[in-house]
């Protein structure tokens, strides 16, 4: 049977063989731009010539970019599932089909055939099938969304003006190999560029530069598709034959670390291209990966190209920005989820210094709701298909230093054509490990490879006691291969926890070599409501009948690129420089310093101390750090520091000394603190009890409760709502992920969402005012028995709380634990003296120091793309929530507790999906807690780590409360 050319499973018909991307000083001419656009419902094949009136009557659209974005059609998302049926190589007859159109005219002195030169024209991305005619003639079609295609057009150009026509169908039997977890976007999203090649051009070259480690030699081959010269003026080589090879001593090699690049000249009688070489070499040895003789460490993240307004037509600012923040956030790898990027953004890993996992367009993920049948990488007849996406991947990006390893695709099964890419990859380039993790006996590939393994099964596999492979010789082969978490801790909401104990487990093990979180970016979508409040659309927003939600919100990054506090969180716990010590109230101690960095010493840093009492500077000074080389460290003595009255912290960090390519001098690379002296034990000074019956409720001091449920009105001047025990929080994506086994469902299923509150008594007893309460959920026996006592100590209102469970929690866990208040929204100051300044729970504290922090209420709330719980502060000793004339209340802990300053309530958050769907009520809402639950990263993966999970347990819990008056100080306590 004919099939259509959209449907036809191969890779297309009428483009030129893969080649390098170069840089050529052969002419070129940049088609980007303005288009004219028309979107047909189906892909019913255009009138000849499309349409004579096409300059007039068809829309603009800009070149690169996808017609999504553009007001025609619209976005849409899934997770897994084809928004198709499972019908390959068949695609619906409702198939969007846009027809692009573009007139240009051909520079005067543009070489032609009588020169001998030929012309290419190029497309670097197409989603998902084009088909393409130049003054009216088909040059052919190509599918392959994020891969090069040329096509040879020099006999169909004219002198002056052109027409160039694309038809891109937005899907295609491509679309079964492009299931990439990711919006469904289409069009011309990359550049389109017209190419003069040369006689005898230079159209293709591979760059072979290794590094001896042991004799600092490097050995430089050039193959070159035409005879040419080699020069590198910085080497001494002028005019060389590029084949060499060259043995060069002495040279830098290229890491991460110190991305040393070698500018290069290929040289012909008709043109000459442009290279940067980098030196290293890639090795698998005793299980370990080794580039240039050492062991590395992949502090990596996966990164989808994403832009809020653009979709994944990136420009280089764009990109050259996540470069700049991956390296300010101490991030030393990328893996290019889950297709080769723009090639720009390679060339910036090689010149700012990036590890990169290289990633082929590919991805049959829909197959599994099939259970994997027709899969394409294991039917012949998609065979020519998976191997011209890898040929087309390798043979673009084989010159880039940063380029460690091929990964063959993502989440695609296994199969016969699998392996046939793995076979093709060794042949071609020998010297790149090959990577996927499909496959879990990993037979074909060079690295073992998992996804969201849990920290119990990381820690089997890092002492090689994993469960075995299919068959003893398989078990046997990837019991020798070095082990690479290519996704975990996702990046979902708030989160991921548990990175630092990832972490240790990495750094224990020498098979471990680190992983890349998923993922970089939240794919968000600006839009705004009918009154006009922005927010970020995802899966569903644009009326998809099949979608995955949120879950297209999963990056370290806002979608406007501001770094959340998971990015926060992980730039402390992978930071290469790790700061410890040991402090002793006599003064004794010192401090440790470690180098992590896998070659660099830590010359390139300057270390300076600063020492706070109760969060108030009152020393500082610099360090002297004697050369450190990686993977080594040094012992210091402590800074002679003045004795401390109270709570006192010494602060370590380590800055860069001058300006490297991505950060300037200053910038902060890692820190860590020590504890100097402790918080002074308090002697508490009892109050007399100033304890009467009101017609208006009970009364103690300044305080006024109701004297029916014993809730606190008013202390002093302020009135006040609560506080009382509370149990619930909006649900972090975390907590929500897990399908049935959810942590959020079980949470929901008792009822902790809406617990009800029965008070037991309330009144005067023994000098204080004691409340005993009941808090359950309906339709169990499940509870909490609470007693509030409140007495007056050192003119402050006391509160010890104690909690006892009833009935049966074993199987449950409690999303937090503490309490409820209010305040009029005009108390919308907070300062603290704790952890901070960003948000922390249980298992994401790494990021946060101790120190003296203040904030507008506003300010505190983490705007997460689906609202859930956020802005919790941990530690804390102290809070005041203030109005504008600094009057307000004050909280103390005995030691410490967490809270969250809100101007909604955590049924608020829960209720919103969008941050446009929270409306500031008039208060300001606490919660004062004693613990919450972990946030894990089981949206998906694992859960809370059995640590950081909060049992329901006996438990006591105190808080001091005064109010602040604007004339009164603020005691530091």
């Amino acid at each position: 049977m004919d099939l259509p050319y959209y449907e036809d499973p191969g890779p297309g018909l009428g483009f030129e063989p893969a080649r390098t991307a170069t840089r050529s000083n052969a002419p070129a001419l940049s088609l980007n731009g303005t288009w004219r656009f028309q979107l047909r419902p189906t892909a019913a094949e255009p009138a000849p010539g499309f349409d004579a009136d096409w300059e007039r009557s068809w829309d603009e659209i800009p070149v690169p970019g996808h017609w999504q974005l553009n007001g025609h059609g619209s976005p849409a998302y899934t997770n897994v599932r084809y928004p198709f049926p499972v019908d390959p190589p068949h695609v619906p007859d409702e198939n969007p089909t846009g027809d692009y159109r573009r007139g240009f005219d051909l520079p005067a002195d543009w070489p032609g055939p009588d020169q001998g030169a030929r012309t290419l024209l190029r497309f670097d991305g197409v989603d998902s099938c084009f088909r393409v005619w130049l003054n009216g003639e088909p040059l052919g079609h190509a599918k392959g969304s994020r891969l090069a295609h040329e096509f040879e057009v020099g006999r169909l150009l004219r002198p002056g003006r052109n027409t160039l026509a694309v038809r891109v169908n937005q899907w295609s039997s491509g679309s079964y190999l492009e299931d990439q977890d990711m919006w469904w976007l289409s069009g011309i999203f990359r550049d389109v560029t017209l190419l003069s090649r040369p006689e005898a051009a230079l159209d293709d070259h591979f760059v072979h530069a290794g590094y001896e480690h042991a004799t600092g030699t490097g050995v430089l081959s050039v193959e070159t598709s035409a005879p040419a010269t080699l020069s590198i003026p910085e080497l001494g080589l002028d005019r060389v034959d590029p084949a060499g090879p060259h043995r060069i001593p002495g040279v830098e090699p290229w890491s991460a670390e110190q991305p040393r690049l070698y500018d290069a000249v290929l040289s012909t009688p008709q043109e000459t291209v442009s290279l940067r070489i980098g030196f290293r070499s890639i090795a698998i040895e005793d299980g370990v990966l080794r580039v240039n003789g050492r062991r590395i460490l992949f502090r990596g993240v996966n990164r989808h190209e994403w832009h809020p307004e653009r979709g994944r037509a990136l420009d280089r600012a764009t990109m050259l920005q996540d470069v700049l923040l991956m390296k300010r956030h101490n991030i030393n790898a990328v893996r290019t989820s889950h297709y080769p990027p723009h090639p720009d953004f390679l060339d910036l890993c090689d010149e700012y210094g990036l590890w990169v996992i290289d990633e082929c367009d590919l991805e049959t993920h829909g197959f599994t709701e099939v259970g994997w049948r027709r899969n394409p990488t294991d039917d012949p007849m998609w065979h020519e298909a998976c191997l011209d996406r890898i040929e087309r991947t390798v043979e673009r990006d084989k010159n880039h230093p940063a380029i460690l390893l091929w990964s063959l695709g993502n989440e695609a099964g296994h199969g016969a054509n699998l392996e046939a890419m793995a076979a093709w990859c060794h042949h071609r380039d020998p010297e790149r490990p090959v990577h996927y993790e499909g496959d879990w006996d990993s037979s074909y590939v060079d690295v073992y490879s998992r996804m969201y393994a849990s920290h119990e099964e990381v820690l089997a596999i890092g002492r090689r006691e994993e469960a075995p492979a299919s068959t003893p010789e398989r078990d046997a082969h990837r019991r020798t291969l070095p082990f690479i978490q290519c996704e975990y801790a996702h990046a979902m909401g708030n989160g991921p926890g548990g990175l630092t104990e990832y972490q240790e487990l990495f750094e224990r093990y020498e098979r471990l070599q680190g992983g890349f979180v998923w993922e970089w970016i939240d794919h968000g979508i600006p839009q705004r409501t009918p009154d006009g409040t922005p927010y970020y659309a995802y899966g569903g927003d644009f009326g998809e009948p099949l979608h995955d939600g949120n879950f297209i919100a999963d990056g370290l990054l806002f979608p406007d690129r501001t770094p959340s506090p998971g990015l926060v969180e992980f730039r402390k716990v992978v930071a290469p420089v790790r700061i410890g010590g040991t402090a002793a109230g006599d003064g004794a101690g010192g401090l440790r310093i470690d180098n992590l960095h896998d070659f660099r010493s830590l010359e390139h840093l300057a270390f300076d101390w600063t020492v706070e009492e109760e969060g108030v500077p009152v020393a500082r000074g610099t360090l002297t750090v004697p050369e450190v080389p990686a993977g080594t460290g040094v012992e210091l003595p402590l800074p002679k520091v003045p004795a401390a009255a109270g709570e006192s912290w010494l602060t370590v960090r380590a800055t860069l000394a001058e300006d490297q390519p991505w950060a300037p001098a200053g910038h902060e690379v890692a820190w860590g603190q020590l504890q100097l002296a402790e918080r002074p034990l308090r002697t508490p000074v009892p109050s007399g009890s100033d304890r009467s019956e009101r017609q208006d409720g009970a009364a103690l001091g300044p305080a006024r409760f109701d004297p029916a449920s014993g809730v606190l009105l008013r202390l002093g001047g302020l009135a006040v709502s609560g506080p009382r025990l509370d149990v619930w929080r909006a649900p972090t994506d975390n907590d929500l992920g897990g399908g049935e086994r959810s942590t959020a469902r079980a949470w929901r299923r008792a009822g902790l969402d809406r617990m009800r509150h029965r008070t037991v008594s309330a009144g005067p007893e023994d000098g204080a005012f004691v409340v005993r309460s009941r808090v359950a959920p309906a339709a169990t026996d499940l509870g909490l028995q609470a007693e509030y006592r409140w007495s007056l100590e050192d003119g402050r209102l006391r509160l010890d709380l104690s909690v006892v469970p009833e009935g049966d929690w074993d199987a449950l866990t409690l999303p937090r634990l503490g309490l409820r208040m209010a305040l009029p929204a005009a108390f919308d100051r907070a300062a603290w003296f704790g952890l901070g300044p960003g948000e922390s729970y249980r298992d994401t504290r790494q990021a946060v120091r101790v120190g003296r922090f203040a904030a507008p209420v506003a300010e505190l709330q983490t705007p997460y793309v689906m609202p859930q719980e956020n802005g919790n502060r941990s530690e804390v000793r102290w809070a005041t929530f203030l109005d504008a004339d600094g009057s307000g209340l004050r909280v103390e802990g005995e030691p410490f507790f967490d809270f969250t300053a809100r101007p909604w309530t955590s049924e608020d958050l829960d209720a919103a999906r969008h941050t446009a769907d929270l409306h500031p009520r008039d208060q300001v809402f606490l919660t004062l807690d004693q613990a919450h639950q972990g946030i894990g990263s089981g949206s998906c993966g694992p859960g809370a780590l059995p640590q950081h999970r909060l049992s329901a347990g006996a438990t006591t819990f105190t808080l001091l409360f005064s109010e602040v008056s604007a004339a009164s100080e603020v005691r530091p306590s």
